[in-house]
């Protein structure tokens, strides 16, 4: 293109700078060719003339368009150039704060010198799985393609890492390292070797790393390792090979740098315990080898705790402490050898005195004789033909040999240890593939460059040569796929530069040559390059000021190397003698290290092998073997690179020197990379995506159906010279800077269209302003008109209303006169009354007060006269008592003096006192008694003591004169005493006889007691007995009631079937009638469909008919191999059914004989009871007679044996009532039985009740007062209760099916409305398409039809079949027991006779019987080999569940705790199985938690708890388990099920993590939003997306995922999980799991890729979730919760579109973002990129603001989502309604070995 078109003013341009390298600027002129200055304008606003090259015309580079800045991939601009990649990388590194960016195929990683949080394992499983192009780059995309690649092709890979040092080769190593190890690998063992792969990584950097100017941990060694792989691709070992160690440092650092850190990392831990026979108590700053750069430490790092990680990491790999001590030994023994000093005696001579400590401890450590060592090391040995010399050597001679031991004890140390770690890292197995790491060092230059130098940027070389020949022949690849016209693409080659180095006479060879002369140096190696290559080869060349030094024009730069020290280094010769004295040593370690023939040196280059001398490779020679292997390697395996910059010098966070990036980007291949994309067609872009980015130039009639043609018609006229562009099958190729050019034109055409616009809006703006003026003047107009009117009539309304008011007022005011006289008038009459009545009262008040004085003071003057009368009686009766008293008293005084007195007194005085003291206790325990009572009658109480007390006092005086009076007649007294005490002893005798009787009664007693227990316990026994067989007999009755009720519903059933029969019947001759009218009706429809076609003229042309024809011909093919595909299946179900038939009647005829043996089996065993029934009554009668004591003992007995009889008669007693309970439950069977006897024998087909047969003669009175006896005619009343309650019912249900079946119909009526509005509806449409369109749509219309109406039909037809087949069985199974049934001689009991009893049909308890040992067999059948598929859809949701729980009641009723365990425990294993075989399938995951959950809640269901048995039917509470608590195996299925639930997340993830990212953000559901940005398309194989074919003209290899298909796969999820009957508070915790499964993927997608951050994503994102809620409220799960999961989404999207400038809109985002953390917000406004050139960039300042304000907002410092996540899920109780008889078990389940009971 012209340059005049594109050097226009405001045209921006790259301008050079010697600072900052490029500085933008912008034309302030346009440019004419010719001529010799660009006039241009800096940002500043400075003036600029350039000059311009006439000749030559080099224009300065051209700037990118804004919307291309910040690209993930430095190919996809449009300009590619220099200046471009620096301004890309520095937009993305310094404002998006994003270290990776892709060049092609490779990746360039700018060292942060910050620690990011983008390396956890969240990160790592994000990029899992993903497509390189898809993600924003990053060195795990980079790994997980490698990964991916050697899976799907099946070819090794290599990643090769390269850079500076400091740049972070070792670091992003790591992390390649770090992300295998976490996607591969399951097992324990490749865990441990995935473990030991990192492990590797500490001990490789302290050997091989070390602190350097540039970098504090720069690896000082080049290394390879290969991470191998099995056929699943997990790691199974490693090999690492290492390259050109850095030996020279052992001895010598330069300032500010330090040896290897192991050395200072001992140093650091030499005051541990173990350490300290190494004597390393001085420290790092102590020894020459560790002090030379003078900084021993690191800011930040301790060296003692990366010792300890550096052990535990050489633990890990295998290495034994004893080991990992001789490494130590042989380290302190290089730090001590270091510090040994040599003094120069003479100038050829040294000596090293015989105290020095240092070489003492080296002595010690390393075994070898202290004279010895210090002799050689001043000594040398000199070999001729004829003898040997021993020659001293000078101190400079003596320090080199002294450094050359300790660079050799390091470097077979470090070999040594490497081959350790192979042999730890080695493959177990056969190694399928492998992943090779090469952390290798970069292009470098220095002040002073060495054999060190020269040797790295050889590497380079090679590596450089590689990488452009894999480039090339991608990008070759490439457009030879696409089938574009090319040509070769020029690129640099460097193999005349590689071949001046390792050809025949190159310098690597005359370095070795010179090596082998006897007086070789470096200045004659130097002499020999001038003279063979300065004038041979353009890439030497030679210093002006120097003899020593050459230059090698490398493809980065121009290197000055000095010769001095080449011959030494390339030679790494050491001192004979000091290995043969070691080689004396006793230590085995140290003889390991020397011992060359004994290594195997697979992991490096090869080491010295024999001993001589001439026989030696140099190192020269070895690198260079080793390099040619490495390359040899790497080109059998497909290369990823990975090429680290290092930002800045002073290891600044995110500070970029430009300078020093573009001297990285141009050493390690970077721009060749951009020169080569450049020569040809770097950008690409689809078809479709280039006709939604640039429709805008096209107008729209222009736009034809096919794109490709669209998109040839369009850039014919954007772009006129096709050399600019080329076709490709799928892709449009641009030369560079066309998409800029094709940008500006999009960018004026909308500037055209935003003028247009703004016009347009402006005309409409003005014309609404006069519009609006116009009717606010007329508006003002008709206000104005309106006022006046109203001032008028308000006028008018004023003046009536003054009259009016006028005329009230005086109303009023006469009104108010007349009231305010008649008011005074009634005042002064009130006042005037008032006086009156207060006259009157106060006179009345007056009269009744003066009368109540009068009553009080008559009142008081009567009660103080009787009082005084009262007193003077009482005074009277006192004087009257007490004169009477006195007199008594004389009378007694003359009484007592008396002597027949005293005797008589004598003689009744012991009984009196017996009176007495009787009558002193009775009073006692009466004033008890009054004492309890006081409350009540506290005076009488008080008066009564008193008297009491005074009649006792006067006792105990007569008392003592009594005493006093019988002391004369003491002697007298005292015989009789005697008397009495004789007497006292005969009754005592008396009494000893009675006890000793008493004693042996009771004892008797005791005997007649145990006796009595005796009895008891064998009438107990009896009695358990008798329980026991009645517990039998109840079983056996209730099987015998089910067998009857089962009869009965046959019978119904009976009834119903054959009417059921007949209906279908009528149904199916209705459905053939139906089905022959819509035959015809579609042959008229046909017709009518023909005929309009010819009618309508649109049949003029002849293809038509003969389609027409065609379709006819075919539909009626189709309808004719249906109808005999129809009497096909007929014929076989026919026969089938046959075959069936005559089984069945076999099975029949088996049941009916089993049937009639129960029954005789059950009559006889009733007989016995009733016989056994009736001994115990007799034997109870027996004994009562017997225990029943005379009338006459009962008095006799006296206290002694009372007790003792009462207690048996109480146990008697209570075993009576036991008989008795036993006899009513007897009692309550034979009713049972008697309800069922005569049930049974009732009339089949009429119905009637029950026959007796009245020809016998027998006793009606007797026969029913038996029949009554203990109320078994009310029992019998009760059973028939039940009968006729059972009939309810079953009319409740059968009238239930009938509304069920009413229903259907209507379901079918709407059905066929809604067909015929769809018929409509098509013929409407049909009338407005053309001739062709409107045919070819009613044919197919028709045949759809047809075909769908046939399928139906045959559908209820092989329904119709199935039930008439299911109606013939029942029938001959009940034809079969009616006829046994009346067959059978009708016996009567002995009980009831006379009463036809019907046998009842037996009835299942809801058990499944098994035999022991089938448990496996069961689990095997039930859970591990059913398939969910056919279950879920043919039997009922959670049989297994039911089946299993029927298993387990029959255990539980067999009382074997055995079999309860062995059954649970094999359904748990079976179940765990499952989950192991079949984890990742969604269908079998959530079928199983359906039946866990279900089989939990059947275990608490019939458990017989009252919380959980509430809601259960009676029927349900039947079959509670019996003998066993499961609570403990609650838990262990809830455990089962919560890893289920879990593993049904994980399924649901692994679908819907392809669904989410594609539906919910990169599919343009809103039409023309996501066209807007262009999406890359990269130019190398390794970028593009693996398909499984070559695809069609539009790159698309399949259906698009839309928004659409990840609500059909969630509605597809949930129709299984519905279908599996999975209860609905699961459902609404799985539903919340995978919305924020939608929102975790979602968000973290947006978060790490930079092209989906712009507003159109958030528009897109809110339209999704939109219908998300959507689909939510049509299946009715918005109680789920799931909503608030998409929360963060949301805000996420409202981030997306809204205002980012100012101070306000941070505030305002910080307000809506509540739900989003400050690491999510920063990162999306960091990665926001506008898609419109009109759009602005988010500040730095507006994130620092947001940062700010959200500092104290508590959120984790990572900013993706954890999809791991799993909410607590929770197991809501919920009954099943479903009855554990009503189960129905199909045959497919192939369980015939159990047995219903």
């Amino acid at each position: 293109m012209a340059a005049s078109e594109l050097y226009v003013k405001h045209a921006r341009v790259w301008l050079p700078h010697h600072q900052d390298v490029w500085q933008p600027a912008e034309l302030s002129r346009n440019y004419n060719p010719g001529d010799k200055t660009l006039n241009v304008l800096l940002e500043d606003g400075t003036g600029v003339e350039v000059a311009v090259d006439s000749k030559l015309l080099l224009l300065p580079p051209l700037r990118n368009p804004n919307i291309l800045v910040g690209e993930n991939d430095l190919t996809a601009l449009s300009y590619l150039h220099e200046p471009a990649v620096l301004h890309n990388l520095t937009v993305r590194f310094l404002h998006s704060k994003m270290i990776y960016t892709y060049c092609g195929i490779v990746l360039v990683a700018i060292n942060p010198y910050e620690s990011l949080p983008i390396y956890d394992v969240d990160l790592i499983a994000a990029y899992s799985g993903q497509n390189m192009s898809d993600m924003d780059p990053h060195i795990f995309a980079v790994t997980e393609e490698a990964y991916r690649r050697m899976a799907s092709d099946d070819r090794d890979q290599s990643i090769i890492v390269s850079g500076e040092s400091g740049a972070g080769k070792t670091v992003s190593a790591k992390y390649a390292m770090r992300y295998f190890a976490t996607v591969s690998g399951t097992s324990a063992t490749e865990s441990s070797i995935e473990q030991r792969v990192l492990a590797s990584n500490p001990i490789m950097e302290a050997i091989g790393n070390a602190k350097t100017t540039r970098n504090d941990n720069s690896s000082r060694f080049g290394k390879y390792i290969q991470i191998g792989f099995d056929k699943k691709h997990h790691i199974i070992g490693a090999n690492m090979r290492t390259y050109l160690l850095e030996k020279s440092r052992v001895v010598f650092q330069a300032s500010r740098e330090r040896n290897y850190h192991i050395f200072y990392q001992l140093c650091g831990s030499a005051h541990l315990p173990e350490f300290k026979t190494l004597r390393l108590d001085g420290g790092a700053e102590y020894f020459l080898c560790t002090n030379q750069g003078q900084s021993c430490t690191i800011e930040g790092v301790d060296d003692a705790k990366h010792l300890l990680d550096t052990r535990t990491a050489l633990t890990r790999l295998g290495i034994s402490e004893g080991d990992q001590m001789a490494v130590f030994q042989i380290l302190a023994s290089i730090l001590h050898l270091s510090n040994v000093e040599v003094k120069e005696t003479s100038a050829d001579s040294s000596t090293i005195s015989a105290g020095d400590p240092h070489l003492g401890v080296f002595c010690d450590l390393v075994g070898v004789a202290v004279a010895d060592m210090s002799h050689w090391l001043c000594h040398r040995k000199l070999a001729t033909a004829a003898e040997t010399y021993v020659k001293p050597v000078s101190r400079g001679d003596a320090v080199r040999g002294r450094d050359a031991l300790a660079k050799a004890l390091y470097s077979r140390l470090f070999t040594e240890l490497v081959v350790r770690v192979n042999t730890a890292l080695m493959a177990s197995a056969k190694t399928c593939s492998f992943i090779g790491i090469l952390d290798i060092y970069g292009f470098e230059t220095f002040d002073i460059n060495s054999f060190e130098q020269f040797c790295i940027n050889y590497a380079n070389e090679k590596l450089q040569q590689q990488f452009n020949l894999h480039v090339f022949k991608l990008e070759q690849q490439e457009y030879m796929s696409e089938d574009i016209n090319w040509t070769l693409i020029d690129f640099h080659d460097n193999q005349l530069c590689i071949g001046m180095i390792e050809d025949r006479m190159g310098i690597l060879d005359l370095l070795d040559e010179e090596c082998k002369m006897p007086k070789g140096s470096d200045v004659s190696w130097a002499q020999k390059l001038y003279n063979t290559l300065l004038k041979n080869n353009v890439h030497f060349d030679k210093p002006r000021m120097s003899n020593t030094a050459f230059i090698i024009q490398h493809f980065a730069d121009k290197v000055e190397y000095q010769c001095g020290g080449f011959l030494e280094k390339n030679k790494d010769t050491v001192n004979e003698e000091h290995l043969n004295l070691l080689r004396g040593s006793k230590w085995d370690f140290l003889l390991l290290l020397l011992d060359d023939e004994s290594k195997t040196t697979s992991n490096r280059t090869p080491r010295s092998g024999p001993a001589h001398r001439e026989h030696r490779k140099t190192v020269g020679l070895q690198f260079k073997q080793s390099l040619h292997l490495l390359m040899e390697i790497l080109n059998s395996t497909t290369p990823h690179y990975i090429r680290c910059i290092k930002p800045n010098d002073h290891k600044d966070a995110f500070i970029l020197n430009p300078v020093r990036v573009v001297q990285q980007l141009r050493a390690c291949g970077i721009l060749e990379t951009i020169r080569i994309s450049a020569a040809g067609f770097p950008s690409r872009w689809t078809y479709h995506e280039f006709f939604s980015r640039y429709r805008v130039l096209v107008r729209w009639k222009d736009v034809l159906p096919d794109r490709k043609l669209t998109c040839r018609n369009l850039l014919k006229i954007c772009l006129k010279d096709e050399d600019k562009y080329q076709f490709g099958k799928s892709k449009i190729f641009f030369r560079a800077g066309q998409v800029a050019f094709l940008e500006k034109q999009r960018s004026d055409a909308l500037r055209a269209a935003c003028v247009r616009i703004q016009k347009t809006i402006r005309c409409w703006l003005q014309r609404s302003r006069y519009l609006r003026l116009r009717r606010a003047a007329v508006t003002v107009q008709r206000y104005a008109r309106g006022h006046q009117a109203r001032c008028l009539a308000r006028l008018m309304r004023r003046t009536n209303a003054s009259v009016l008011l006028q005329r009230t007022v005086r109303m009023w005011l006469a009104r108010k006169r007349y009231r305010r006289q008649r008011s005074a008038a009634v005042s002064i009459q009130c006042c005037y009354r008032r006086y009156r009545a207060k006259q009157r009262y106060y006179k009345l008040v007056y009269e009744q007060k003066a009368v109540l004085l009068q009553r009080v003071v008559r009142g008081w003057l009567a009660r103080r006269r009787c009082a005084r009368y009262v007193g003077a009686v009482i005074l009277l009766q006192a004087c009257v008592r007490r004169w009477r008293a006195c007199r008594e008293l004389r009378r007694l005084k003359a009484e007592a003096r008396s002597v027949e007195h005293f005797k008589k007194l004598n003689v009744g005085m012991e009984n009196k006192i017996m009176q007495l003291q009787r009558k002193i206790d009775k009073q006692h325990k009466e004033g008890l008694h009054l004492a309890e009572r006081a409350a009540l009658a506290d005076r009488h109480q008080g008066v009564q003591m008193d008297a009491v007390l005074r009649e006792m006092e006067a006792l105990r005086v007569s008392e003592r004169e009594s005493r006093a009076r019988l002391e004369d007649r003491l002697p007298a007294l005292v015989n009789e005493v005697a008397f009495l005490r004789h007497e006292l002893a005969e009754a005592t005798r008396e009494k000893n006889e009675l006890e000793a009787a008493a004693v042996a009664y009771s004892e008797h007693a005791q005997e007649v007691v145990d006796q009595l227990n005796e009895e008891i316990n064998v009438l107990k026994d009896q009695k358990s007995d008798l329980d026991t067989l009645v517990q039998k007999q109840k079983l056996k009755i209730s099987d015998m009631e089910a067998s009857v009720q089962h009869s009965q519903r046959v019978e119904k059933d009976l009834e119903e079937s054959q009417s059921r029969y007949h209906c279908l019947l009528r149904e199916h001759l209705e459905l053939q009638e139906d089905m022959n009218l819509q035959i015809k009706d579609t042959e008229r429809r046909d017709s009518f469909l023909s005929d309009s076609a010819q009618s309508s003229g649109y049949a003029e042309g002849e293809d038509s008919s003969p389609y027409s024809t065609h379709k006819q011909e075919g539909d009626v093919s189709i309808l004719l191999k249906f109808q005999k595909r129809v009497k096909e299946v007929e014929q076989e179900k026919q026969a089938l059914q046959r075959e069936l038939d005559r089984r069945e009647g076999k099975e029949t005829e088996e049941e009916t004989s089993s049937i009639r043996a129960e029954l005789d089996l059950e009559v006889l065993k009733r007989q016995e009871l009733e016989s056994d029934n009736r001994r115990v009554k007799r034997e109870l009668k027996e004994l009562r007679e017997s225990l029943s004591p005379p009338a006459g003992e009962e008095g006799s007995g006296g206290g002694g044996d009372s007790a003792p009889y009462s207690v048996l008669l109480e146990q008697l007693n209570s075993s009576s009532e036991e008989l008795e309970m036993r006899k009513e439950e007897v009692l309550l069977l034979r009713s049972h039985m008697v309800t069922r006897e005569a049930l049974r024998h009732k009339d089949l087909v009429l119905g009637e009740g029950l026959r007796f047969d009245h020809n016998e003669d027998f006793d009606r009175s007797t026969d029913l007062h038996t029949l009554n006896e203990d109320g078994e005619l009310w029992l019998v009343y009760e059973g028939l209760k039940e009968t006729n309650r059972l009939l309810e019912e079953q009319l409740q249900e059968q009238a239930a099916s009938h509304r069920e079946q009413s229903e259907d119909l209507r379901e079918e009526l709407r059905r066929a409305r809604q067909d015929n509005d769809r018929q409509q509806s098509l013929l409407a449409q049909s009338m407005m398409m053309s001739q062709e369109a409107r045919v070819d749509a009613g044919l197919r219309h028709e045949i759809t039809c047809l075909a769908s109406d046939n399928l139906v039909l045959m559908e209820q037809r092989e329904k119709q079949d199935k039930n008439l087949r299911k109606l013939y069985k029942q029938l001959k199974i009940y034809r079969h027991r009616v006829d046994e049934l009346e067959a059978r001689p009708q016996t009567s009991s002995p009980g009831v006779s006379g009463v036809n009893i019907t046998r009842k049909e037996k009835d299942f308890k809801g058990m499944l019987e098994f035999r022991d040992g089938d448990e496996k067999r069961l689990v095997k059948h039930l859970v591990i080999d059913l398939r969910p598929r056919g279950v879920a859809v043919s039997v009922t949701p959670g049989l297994p569940a039911f089946v299993l729980f029927m298993c387990l009641r029959f255990v539980d009723r067999t009382d074997d705790p055995q079999r309860v365990s062995a059954l649970l425990n094999a359904t748990v294993s079976g179940i765990k199985h499952v989950i192991k075989r079949k984890g990742d399938d969604f269908e079998t995951m959530s079928f199983w938690l359906a039946n866990t959950c279900r089989f939990l809640h059947c275990i608490r269901q019939y458990s017989g708890k009252e919380v959980y048995s509430r809601e259960n039917s009676p029927r349900q509470n039947e079959h509670c388990l019996l003998n066993f608590e499961l609570s403990e195996y609650e838990q262990v299925f809830s455990d089962l099920a919560a890893r289920l639930y879990l593993q049904l997340c994980t399924c649901m993830e692994a679908d819907l993590q392809v669904l989410i990212v594609s539906g919910m953000l990169e599919h343009d559901a809103v039409q023309g939003l996501m066209g807007s940005k262009p999406h890359v398309h990269h130019s190398t194989s390794q970028r593009k997306q693996h398909r499984d074919g070559d695809g069609d003209g539009d790159g698309d290899d399949g259906p698009p995922l839309t928004m659409d298909s990840l609500l059909a796969h969630l509605s597809g999820l949930l129709a299984t999980m519905q279908s599996h009957g999975l209860q609905e508070d699961l459902l609404h915790q799985v539903t919340r799991q995978m919305f924020y499964l939608i929102a975790a993927v979602s968000l973290n997608h947006l978060l790490l890729r930079k092209d989906l951050c712009c507003w159109n994503t958030g528009l897109q994102i809110k339209y999704n979730v939109l219908q998300l809620e959507e689909w939510l409220s049509e299946q009715r799960l918005v109680s789920s919760a799931a909503r608030q999961t998409l929360e963060g989404l949301v805000q996420a999207a409202q981030l997306l579109q809204a205002k980012k400038i100012t101070e306000e809109d941070a505030v305002a985002v910080s307000s809506v973002c509540s739900a989003l953390t400050t690491a999510q917000i920063v990162r999306m406004l960091t990665l926001y990129t506008p898609v419109m050139e009109f759009e602005e960039r988010v500040s730095p300042a507006f994130i620092s603001n947001i940062q700010v304000i959200l500092k104290d907002r508590v959120g984790s410092p990572l900013f993706l989502m954890d999809v791991k996540k799993v909410f607590p899920v929770s197991w809501t109780y919920t009954g099943s309604p479903v009855a554990l008889d009503s189960i129905h078990i199909p045959t497919s389940l192939n369980l015939g070995f159990l047995q219903q009971v």
